[in-house]
């Protein structure tokens, strides 16, 4: 039955040389150039972090004060007994909740850097997933279709031998060798669905594969349930930067809020005089004066709030966005798998049954329309079975690689 082209075979009959889903995966992850900008990325962030809220530099000055510039002394060091050659440093002392809001938002860059990253290595094993079981599935499909040559091979035969013996026509042997054309035709489109199902794949991979595929999993049995999933949102793909974006809002609020606090700073400098005169030294202490608040710093509050605000909306409605997705993609998968399911058990062997019955008639003497529209529909039936399957795994794939795995995190 060309049906059982479609059985998962065990897994010791594979080649060792077969390309499974997984090694697909782990090939993809580790040479993937969008995870290495993501892990590039991380790394800046990290990077950010460790120096984020630290004290600014201090600032060195030099120069001349109390410089002459009339009379006989003027523009020179020892014009005047008030001139001296200064040297100075001066270092400014932003506010501790200021620094600390800085700190914050660091750790939330770093922290939405690492999801990004994770992020990506999800996004990569779907699309992995999709080339590797589009290519599954149309090569499984060609197989199946290369299986009917022999039957439609032996239909011109008969056909040909009902000409011979005076019971059939010329139109009847036209008609069967137009149908097994008809079913090169779709060899050559499902190879060539494989072909480029393949040149997807290749993009992850780094480098084209020729490599016969394996077995592909058991797309009836799911890593977790569907309550499992819905209970964990926000570790998923798409929802994985929302805390991160939260944390880095409030720290956005925390440091809008500091902007009212003022800021110290303090400095000293030495002043060396001419003439035999004692050098000089100043300490200078200053400090920010925030007394305009309400159309400076806390309409800056304001704004950082409505921010906020809109990120813990937004973040909600990515959690329902997500919901609808994962009960969406759930009960696609259930569907497929019943489709599949009733494909094998019912549809194909009704069909195969059919033609047998039409193939059986038309030696007999019967008409060929009967064996012909039973062959048509026997192609459509293991078409449409081959395409149900890999449906059937992509909506596998879409609910199975939703929660990072130790090969995606960091």
């Amino acid at each position: 039955m060309a049906a059982a082209l479609f059985f998962i075979s065990p897994a010791g009959a594979q080649s060792p040389t077969a390309l499974t889903l997984d090694a697909a995966m782990h090939q993809a992850i580790e040479r993937a150039p969008m995870l290495e900008a993501r892990r590039a990325q991380s790394e800046s962030a990290r990077q950010e972090a460790a120096r984020a809220g630290a004290l600014p530099d201090p600032q060195l000055t030099v120069g001349i004060d109390n410089l002459t510039v009339q009379g006989p002394g003027a523009f020179t060091a020892g014009g005047d007994s008030m001139t001296m050659r200064t040297i100075g440093i001066s270092q400014a002392l932003p506010s501790r909740s200021k620094r600390q809001a800085e700190r914050a938002m660091g750790s939330a860059n770093a922290a939405l850097a690492m999801s990004s990253e994770v992020t990506a290595a999800l996004s990569i094993q779907q699309q992995v997933a999709d080339a590797w079981i589009a290519a599954w599935g149309a090569h499984r499909e060609a197989m199946m279709l290369q299986s009917m040559r022999q039957a439609w091979a032996q239909d011109v035969a008969v056909a040909k031998a009902r000409l011979r013996g005076g019971t059939g026509s010329a139109a009847e042997v036209l008609a069967v060798r137009m149908a097994a054309l008809d079913l090169e035709n779709r060899i050559d489109e499902a190879n060539a669905r494989e072909a480029q199902a393949r040149a997807g794949l290749a993009r992850w991979l780094g480098s084209p594969t020729d490599q016969p595929l394996a077995d592909a999993p058991d797309f009836a049995v799911l890593p977790h349930d569907e309550a499992s999933l819905l209970a964990s949102l926000d570790r998923q793909g798409n929802l994985l930067g929302w805390p991160a974006r939260e944390q880095a809002a409030e720290a956005a609020l925390a440091a809008a809020r500091a902007d009212k606090h003022p800021e110290w700073s303090v400095g000293m400098s030495y002043g060396s005089r001419v003439r035999g005169l004692s050098d000089m030294a100043s300490l200078q202490v200053g400090v920010s004066l925030p007394l305009f608040t309400r159309n400076r710093q806390d309409r800056g509050i304001s704004a950082r709030a409505a921010d906020l605000d809109a990120v813990h909306a937004e973040h909600d409605d990515g959690r329902r966005q997500q919901i609808e997705a994962i009960q969406s993609a759930w009960a696609q998968w259930q569907s497929f798998g019943e489709q599949v399911r009733r494909h094998r058990d019912e549809l194909l062997p009704l069909a195969n049954d059919r033609v047998a019955l039409a193939l059986a008639a038309y030696r007999g003497g019967g008409d060929i329309q009967p064996l012909l529209d039973a062959r048509r529909d026997e192609i459509a039936h293991h078409t449409d079975y081959a395409r149900v399957q890999a449906e059937y795994g992509r909506a596998w794939a879409a609910l199975a690689y939703l929660l990072p795995t130790s090969e995606t995190t960091p």
